[in-house]
């Protein structure tokens, strides 16, 4: 399992675009990493942004067939495959 403690340079699910598809690459350690992993976001998984908020709100990723809304520092917590 590939878990962080810094935060690293490239895209999280935050920065996905309406629609755009990614692979969860690591997580960042933080508060979130337990419900993030429980969840279903592992790395190696597939996610899809679905909804976002224009305000920075929260944002609806597809993970393994469920919705999840994440805040926006929980999807930031999951770095991309480049």
């Amino acid at each position: 399992m590939n878990i962080v403690k810094a935060r690293g340079k490239g895209r999280s699910v935050a920065d996905l675009e309406l629609g755009e598809k990614g692979i969860i690459k690591q997580l960042r350690q933080n508060r979130w990493t337990i419900k993030l992993l429980e969840m279903g976001c592992l790395p190696g998984t597939e996610v899809s942004l679905r909804f976002k908020t224009t305000s920075g709100g929260p944002l609806c990723i597809d993970v393994c067939g469920h919705s999840l809304s994440l805040r926006t520092e929980e999807a930031q917590a999951l770095s991309l495959v480049e």
